[in-house]
C-alpha cells in the first residue's frame, strides 16, 4: 500500500489549509528540530490571525528569548499571563459568534494544558482542531528520525526513513523546491489543491485565510467539518 506524508512545523491555532491536507494523508511528520523563525511571513509556530471588529488581528503566544538557531522544540513560552489575555481576546472578539458557547468550552481545555515549551502548546491546538474537524492522523517527530542534510535533502531523508511513496507538499514550497533529490529517491511529489471557503464571519466583509477557530465559532463543529471538505 502507498504512503502519503506530509511535512510540517508544528504551528498555532492553524488555518484551514493546513487542515485540508490531512484528509489525503497517512502521517503527519512534525518539524520540531528545525529552526524557530519568528516576526517574518514564514513564522507561524506561535500565531495566527483572528478576525475581530477592527478587523485581523495576530494572536500571538509569547515565548521566552533564544539564542539565534534555536530548535522549535526548544523554545520556552513566556512565564506571563497570556492564557487569560488570550481567552478575552477570543471572547471579545467571537462572543457573539453564532457558535461560540459550542466551541468555547474546548479552547478553555486548551489553555488549561500546562506545559513549558512552544511546541507542546502548539501540538496541542492542532490536536484539538483535528478532533473538531473529525480528522485522525498519525504522527512522528521528525527529531526522533535524527534528519541528516538540508532543505529538499532533509525531506528527502525524513520521507525514505517513513518508507513514504508520495510527499503531500503546500504550494508555499514550491520557492525552494528542488526535484532532483526526490526523484532520485523514488518519491512522487504532490502540490496541495485548497480552494479557500467563504463562510458567514462577524464585522461585515469576509477576511481569508484566518486561524480555522474562526470558521468553527461561526459555523459550529458539523458546519466547519462539511466546510472543510469541501475546499
Amino acid at each position: 500500500m502507498s504512503r502519503t506524508v506530509v511535512i510540517h512545523q508544528p504551528d498555532y491555532l492553524s488555518h484551514l489549509a493546513f487542515f485540508h491536507r490531512f484528509l489525503k494523508a497517512d502521517l503527519w511528520v512534525i518539524l520540531d528540530q528545525v529552526q524557530y523563525v519568528s516576526g517574518t511571513s514564514r513564522s507561524w509556530q506561535n500565531r495566527d490571525k483572528l478576525k475581530t471588529a477592527q478587523g485581523a488581528k495576530w494572536i500571538t503566544v509569547p515565548v521566552q528569548k533564544a539564542p539565534h538557531r534555536t530548535p522549535i522544540n526548544q523554545i520556552l513560552l513566556a512565564e506571563t499571563n497570556w492564557r487569560e489575555d488570550h481567552l478575552n481576546l477570543l471572547k471579545d472578539s467571537y462572543g457573539k459568534a453564532a457558535h461560540y458557547e459550542e466551541i468555547i468550552p474546548y479552547v478553555r481545555e486548551l489553555y488549561a494544558f500546562r506545559c513549558t515549551r512552544l511546541a507542546e502548546f502548539s501540538l496541542k491546538s492542532a490536536d484539538m482542531l483535528l478532533g473538531l474537524f473529525d480528522l485522525d492522523i498519525p504522527k512522528v517527530f521528525a527529531s526522533d528520525l535524527q534528519p541528516v542534510g538540508k532543505s529538499n535533502e532533509m525531506l528527502v531523508d525524513i520521507l525514505k526513513k517513513v518508507q513514504a511513496d508520495w510527499y503531500l507538499s503546500g504550494v508555499g514550497a514550491r520557492a525552494y523546491f528542488e526535484a532532483g533529490p526526490f526523484a532520485t529517491a523514488g518519491i512522487e511529489v504532490l502540490w496541495q489543491n485548497f480552494k479557500p471557503p467563504i463562510y458567514p464571519q462577524l464585522y461585515g466583509e469576509f477576511i481569508p485565510g484566518l486561524s480555522s477557530i474562526d470558521l468553527l465559532f461561526n459555523c459550529g463543529i458539523a458546519k466547519s467539518r462539511e466546510v472543510l471538505r469541501s475546499c
